[in-house]
């Protein structure tokens, strides 16, 4: 009898353990993976540093930095690494997704535990597709690093975090539905890279397909490790920054803007194709991408119309710089703020904040027509807000 009642015992026992073991794990699940009213817990973020939350600034010998005034000025946290006066693309968007806390970056040793379930940002200012766009700007990562990075140091955490370790299919790419993955590259791979080159030896179409391509297979690599909702990002109108007009005025321009400047038809030209391109891979790409849902944002019309006609869009200014850039006579690139330099008093009456990047005002307009828009040439095939109930 004493026998039978110590193996009851050790019965129960055990299968109060196995109870209370499984409990955990589905309450673990059930809490870390908490949505908000969207749908949508986080955002993993790719690209360049139109999207770059301040990943360079933990980056040896990186030169595209933006950790210092007046970059950050009218930032909550003073300057971050954002390269404009305030809160880009991401930040905005996050607040539409009314995601709690602002998108840590990758590079920053505290990204981690906790700090991840909402999401993290793996862009880099200066990066491209290609893994040699940047190399001028010294220690970037590119698209295919950040991707790596996502899913040997970013992903089995997550996983850790969320509980999916409870069960054997951890060992597979979980899906991540409740997460947006957002890419924004591809300018720079012409500007710093096709351009600057000078490669004439390829043609612009023939550099533009195997740059498209390479996206494409970057995209199906971040489905094949459980993505599913993604919003690709144009490449903004090249030719219309204060840097192309400044420092390419030799190329062929095209009718002048809002404020009477012209812009660099060759480097629009090849933003215009680049989009092209990339608007076609949303709906070519999903017959490979089982489950998948892509939005295409179209920041090239929306800043292009603001540059047309600033004043109607509630802007003064659309072809100076808001900051003092560094001059090429001072070693500077005519690109980034000049430490401690001067800065326009209106922001928000100013299109760009430095030689490339958009102020605030104008990310605003872009996250916001990317989350309502119904206009297709803006948005494709539909707005963000749509995509988060797919």
């Amino acid at each position: 009898m004493a026998g039978n009642s110590s193996l009851r015992l050790l019965i129960l026992g055990l299968s109060l353990l196995s109870f209370s073991f499984q409990c955990f794990c589905h309450c673990n699940v059930n809490k870390k993976g908490e949505t908000n009213s969207t749908g949508i817990k986080g955002m993993f973020v790719f690209g360049s540093s139109l999207v770059d939350n301040g990943n360079n600034n933990f980056l040896p010998n990186s030169l595209a930095r933006a950790d210092y005034l007046p970059y950050g000025i009218d930032f909550p946290l003073g300057p971050s690494g954002r390269f404009t006066n305030g809160k880009n693309v991401i930040d905005l968007l996050g607040e539409q997704l009314k995601i709690p806390s602002l998108i840590p970056v990758f590079a920053d040793p505290q990204t981690k535990g906790s700090k991840i379930v909402h999401g993290v940002n793996f862009a880099s200012g200066a990066s491209g597709i290609l893994d040699d766009t940047g190399s001028l700007a010294g220690h970037v990562m590119s698209l295919n690093e950040q991707i790596r990075n996502f899913e040997e140091v970013t992903l089995p955490e997550l996983r850790r975090q969320l509980g999916l370790g409870c069960s054997r299919s951890s060992e597979s790419s979980p899906s991540l539905g409740n997460y947006l993955f957002v890419v924004g590259t591809g300018g720079n791979d012409y500007s710093f890279n096709y351009f600057l080159a000078n490669r004439s030896n390829v043609s612009l179409q023939t550099f533009t397909a195997n740059l498209t391509s390479s996206l494409s297979t970057q995209l199906k690599k971040l489905h094949s490790l459980g993505a599913r909702k993604f919003v690709v990002m144009s490449i903004n109108p090249l030719g219309c920054s204060p840097m192309a007009m400044n420092m390419m005025n030799n190329l062929p321009t095209t009718t002048r803007n809002g404020n009477g400047r012209r812009c660099v038809k060759d480097l629009n030209r090849a933003a215009h194709l680049f989009n092209s391109r990339l608007k076609s891979i949303v709906d070519d790409i999903r017959a490979e991408m089982p489950g998948s849902a892509l939005v295409f944002v179209n920041s090239y019309k929306i800043i292009r119309d603001i540059i047309k006609n600033p004043i109607s869009k509630g802007f003064k200014d659309s072809s100076t710089t808001c900051c003092q850039v560094t001059s090429i006579s001072e070693g500077g690139n005519g690109i980034l703020c000049k430490r401690g330099g001067q800065v326009c008093k209106n922001r928000s009456s100013h299109v760009f904040f430095d030689g490339l990047h958009p102020t605030e005002a104008v990310n605003v307009q872009i996250a916001t027509k990317a989350f309502v828009s119904t206009l297709k040439t803006e948005v494709y095939p539909t707005n963000i807000q749509r995509l988060t109930k797919l």
